[in-house]
């Protein structure tokens, strides 16, 4: 067949899907496109008779999805399909959802053009918005340069196993996207269209699935990626504007001499859970970032030397600058007259010197001459001030404020190093090893007996020594061998990439002080805690208790008011300046209590560990451990940093950025501009305005939240906790088993072998539900405490709905919810349900999660007065228009799939099918786990 386009009956949405607004014409009309060329593509490649059962069921669906027919007669054709037919109808709405979202990506991309062009008021979560709001504050200079002292924005990588899509599949959707970007502008329509048709046919011929699982070095090489696709770029950029505009309001402050946006990852450094994080891991994750960072070094030097080709017959650089070209030791005489190339060859040459120090190669052309390696990134900025002071005495001052300042900001920032690399492990580790270590060195023979005060007490003595407490050479556990041999890895990496590469230690269910002190300990044993003269320990690395249990977060202020306490302790944090950091895990808070209630522990564990922090006289930085989807505390960034308690942000705020969401924000530089700088903004104002919007009525508020708290997760407990059965319902109910199957990640799916939801870990645990379109980690038990709560109480109900206009907190929860609430189907979660093999139980487990789903939509709409749950989302309910007809096959060939694996069937075709409807269903859906 020709790549032309034909006129014939295709994929395209059916009619009634139009939205009536003028404004999403061309939308609709991408969609129309990418359908009829995925059609014949389908044709072409499968056969009329695939394209006839794709078709049908499309048709069917969008019927469906406008009520006209019921679901029985879809499911019962679909279920008639023969494996291999089945997976070609799996792909096909595999693809066009994807292209679905490409689409809509591309509108977005035009709205905010559009929105630019006409000069409209800059939009919510900008910077220039936020500016707007700081300026009609009036806010006293003295105040904003202390508010910001030491800002600090960090958005962390993480290698959390939730991106389904292959990075083959996401290069094939960029040369997609690119297309449809200039459609109508190509000079050759029907050129545009043949390579169209092309990139469409190469996305169907290749592969959704992986052949095997991702490896820890590929998870380190994928999230390097996105510095070239867009953080070099954006990142200096963005601190650029940000010192801009800050000077120019308030110039006597000294703000911001630092960049306030920084990148972080934990990928080779979480080894919570993940056996695959050794010391070999740590070296490599660092050496990568650094060559990384380098390498982009080197090529800009090399672009700039070719740039400034000024000669010394025409212009008069600095001494300084003669001096830097002397330096490099340049002697061609092609070259003789022009200092400023000499001079950065010789910058040029000194950062080759260094690569091969810290790398042990040149991550770009080899130099002829070696210098010396510059020591720090320090003396680089200064060499390239050098040249930049230079270039302003002879008018050419526009050249050193495009390429040469664009590398000098990329330096500041991303240093040798790249990104801070935190390590994580789990506190019952610590305390095994620790316990081996104390026994082999003759202190303490059973540590593990030892209560809370004999614990502190043995590891506050050993904070005092200055000896190690094992050789190099001594005989451990495999255990103990690999934690002290990644630490060692560690301190290898700190002395030579400095502290900015390493610093962050982040210990997973901190419970107690000694769980603080065990790490300290074992920091020590390899040299990353040493003693002052006057004895007390000092360290370059955070040490972060993770509060992740409704329990642990209850007890957060606690703990941090006891570790602050200790004067050993707290010396270490002063020697840091200090600021303390404590990390917030949103998913386990979920797992363990349901959406309200850890919603509510998170804001309440906030509050305390402010108070905590102020009374003892220390900056808090928080940490906040949140994933895709709104049941891992995912979520719009910019309203939930701004839904934050009163003091909590206060210029420092680190944040998880987790699998599918990487790419969705990073992938390109607008879409990373857009999401990095709205952080900023919300940072900006939560740290210098007042938005709570509780004032006289903060405690009452708080006391009636504790109240629903309590109530919602009574009511999740009842059915996730005490409900005989709940774990085979789930088990059988939704594709967890199937999922563990995914090569979508280095981690395995369970902390541990178990048959408990506590052995599961939280993304598993949502994933699976949204596959299964309940979501139930979305909204479960709040219906039923605010329900119980309001009581038929119109005066309750006026509260909450009150409540709700100015509290940016329960705003952003509900608001959330209904995000989740909406992309929940439970006629479809019924069919899922089907696979239960117990009656009575299939019964009654879905009976509750029914009148719950019920209940919490009647709630909600009562409280925010809304006909409908998206009405302050137009852009998803839209999206949900456009996407989810084409969700409707797949979900049924999942159900079906499940069916017939679970009966017997073991032809791995059938498996197959079962990994493509996940993959199709989480790209559809966008976010997953």
């Amino acid at each position: 067949m020709s790549e032309a386009t034909v006129d014939v009956a295709d994929l395209r949405p059916a009619a009634g899907e139009d939205d009536d607004r003028a404004g999403d014409a061309p939308l609709r009309e991408d969609i129309r496109l990418l359908g009829r060329v995925l059609g014949e593509v389908v044709r072409e490649q499968a056969g009329q008779e695939v394209f006839d059962v794709v078709e049908a069921a499309r048709v069917e669906a969008f019927r469906i999805r406008r009520s006209e027919v019921d679901r029985s007669g879809l499911a019962e054709t679909l279920a008639g399909l023969d494996a291999r037919s089945a997976n070609h109808v799996i792909r096909a709405f595999s693809h066009f959802s994807l292209l679905a979202n490409l689409a809509e990506d591309v509108h977005h991309e035009r709205r905010r053009r559009h929105h630019r062009r006409e000069g409209s008021p800059p939009q919510k979560g900008t910077l220039a918005a936020s500016f707007e709001l700081l300026d009609a504050a009036d806010l006293d200079p003295a105040v904003v340069a202390h508010e910001l002292e030491g800002a600090l924005v960090v958005p962390v990588v993480t290698a959390h196993p939730t991106e389904v899509r292959r990075r083959t599949v996401s290069q094939v959707q960029r040369q997609v996207t690119e297309l449809m970007r200039t459609r109508g502008t190509a000079p050759d329509e029907q050129a545009w269209s043949a390579h169209l048709w092309r990139e469409v046919l190469t996305l169907w011929q290749t592969a959704l699935l992986r052949l095997s699982r991702l490896r820890l070095e590929d998870e380190i090489d994928e999230a390097l990626r996105y510095y070239d696709l867009s953080l070099f770029a954006v990142v200096p950029a963005i601190n650029a504007d940000l010192r801009a505009a800050l000077r120019q309001r308030w110039p006597d402050a000294d703000l911001l001499p630092t960049p306030m946006l920084r990148p972080g990852s934990w990928i080779g450094g979480d080894r919570d859970g993940n056996p695959f994080v050794t010391a070999a891991a740590v070296r490599r994750a660092t050496t990568r970032a650094a060559e990384t960072a380098l390498g982009h070094h080197l090529a800009e030097l090399v672009c700039l030397a070719d740039e400034l080709s000024m000669s010394e017959r025409l212009v008069s650089p600095t001494p300084e600058l003669e001096a830097l070209a002397d330096a490099s030791r340049d002697d061609s005489p092609f070259r003789a007259d022009e200092p400023y190339r000499r001079a950065l060859r010789g910058v040029y040459r000194r950062l080759a010197a260094t690569s091969v120090r810290v790398l042990g190669h040149v991550p770009g052309p080899l130099p002829d001459v070696e210098l010396e390696p510059y020591d720090e990134p320090g003396q680089l900025i200064a060499d390239l001030d050098v040249v930049a002071a230079s270039l302003r005495t002879h008018g050419a001052g526009a050249l050193a404020d495009d390429r040469l300042r664009r590398l000098r900001d990329a330096v500041e920032v991303f240093g040798f190093h790249l990104s801070g690399l935190d390590m994580r492990q789990n506190s019952s580790v610590h305390e095994e090893v620790l316990a081996e270590l104390l026994a082999w060195a003759g202190v303490c023979p059973d540590y593990t007996a030892l209560d809370e005060a004999g614990r502190r007490e043995v590891l506050l003595g050993e904070l005092r020594l200055r000896r190690p407490l094992v050789r190099a050479d001594a005989e451990l556990s495999e255990l103990a061998r690999g934690e002290l041999d990644l630490l060692v890895a560690a301190a290898e990496q700190v002395r030579l990439l400095g502290p900015r590469a390493i610093p962050n230690y982040v210990i997973s269910m901190c419970e107690s002080v000694s769980d603080v002190l065990e790490v300290a300990v074992l920091l020590k044993e390899v040299g990353l805690v040493t003693l002052d003269e006057a004895g007390l320990p000092a360290s370059p690395i955070m040490i972060a208790p993770l509060f992740e249990t409704i329990g642990d977060l209850q007890g957060g202020g606690e703990t941090l008011a006891a570790m602050l306490a200790e004067p050993l302790y707290r010396s270490m944090v002063d020697g840091r300046g200090g600021t303390q950091e404590v990390m917030l895990g949103y998913s386990d808070s979920n797992k363990d209590g349901g959406y309200l209630a850890a919603n509510w522990a998170l804001y309440r564990a906030e509050l305390a560990l402010v108070e905590v922090a102020a009374q003892a006289g220390v900056r808090l930085r928080l940490f906040h451990g949140r994933g895709g989807t709104v049941g891992r505390g995912g979520g719009p960034s910019y309203e939930a940093v701004r839904a934050q308690p009163p003091g909590s942000v206060a210029g420092q705020l680190r944040i998880t950025e987790q699998g599918e969401v990487i790419a969705a924000k990073y992938a390109e530089p607008d879409l990373a501009r857009r999401n990095l700088e709205a952080l900023v903004a919300a940072t900006l104002e939560s740290t210098l305005l007042s938005l709570e919007g509780l004032d006289g009525d903060a405690e009452e508020v708080y006391a009636l939240f504790d109240d629903l708290a309590a109530r919602a997760q009574a009511a999740y407990g009842a059915l996730v906790h005490e409900t005989p059965g709940f774990v085979e319902w789930f088990r059988a109910a939704t594709p967890v088993r199937e999922l563990a199957e995914l090569n979508i990640g280095s981690r395995p799916p369970s902390r541990k072998a178990g048959d408990k939801i506590s052995d599961l870990r939280a993304i598993p645990w949502v994933f699976s539900w949204s596959q299964a379109r309940i979501m139930l980690p979305g909204w479960f038990g709040t219906g039923t405490a605010l329900e119980s709560w309001v009581d038929g109480d119109p005066v309750r109900l006026a509260r909450l709905q009150e409540l709700h206009t100015r509290w940016p907190f329960l705003r952003t929860v509900l608001s959330n919810m209904g995000m989740v609430l909406a992309k929940t189907d439970l006629e479809l979660a019924a069919r899922y349900a089907s696979l239960v093999p117990d009656e009575e139980l299939r019964h009654r487990v879905f009976d509750v999660i029914t009148a719950e789903h019920e209940r919490t939509c009647r709630m909600l709409l009562a409280i925010t007065g809304d006909d409908h749950l998206l009405a302050d989302n137009p852009s998803l309910a839209r999206s949900i228009r456009n996407r989810f007809p084409y969700l409707e096959p797949l979900h049924h060939l999942q159900v079906e799939m499940l069916r017939r694996r679970r009966e017997g069937d073991d032809d791995e075709l059938v498996k197959r099918c079962i990994q493509l409807t996940i993959n199709g269903v989480a790209t559809a859906l966008r976010n997953s786990g």
